[in-house]
């Protein structure tokens, strides 16, 4: 697959990236190797492979799923910059 430079500025603009006029056939250039790298990867047959988190099979540390306060929600809130009646206070968005 190939990026024109129209696309690569497109990309950048997305990605909020400044790139120069003079900048955007090197990046089309290297998003084309990019997308091209890709592209041999999908030709690799991984089917009977499992999905892993580590190259060393071990299980990953759990713990309880409790729902709490913090232990210190004064702490918490003497960070805001407008708190009131012990949660954040924050500006009206929807009329």
């Amino acid at each position: 697959m190939s990026i024109d430079i129209d696309t690569a500025r497109r990309v950048a603009h997305l990605a909020r990236i400044a790139v120069a006029e003079d900048d955007l056939p090197a990046l089309a250039q290297q998003l084309s190797g990019i997308l091209t790298f890709m592209e041999q990867l999908n030709e690799v047959d991984v089917s009977g492979v499992e999905p892993m988190t580590s190259v060393t099979p071990m299980r990953l540390k759990r713990r309880a799923d409790v729902v709490t306060d913090g232990g210190y929600p004064d702490r918490i809130l003497s960070n805001a910059p407008d708190a009131r009646e012990g949660f954040f206070a924050v500006p009206k968005v929807v009329e």
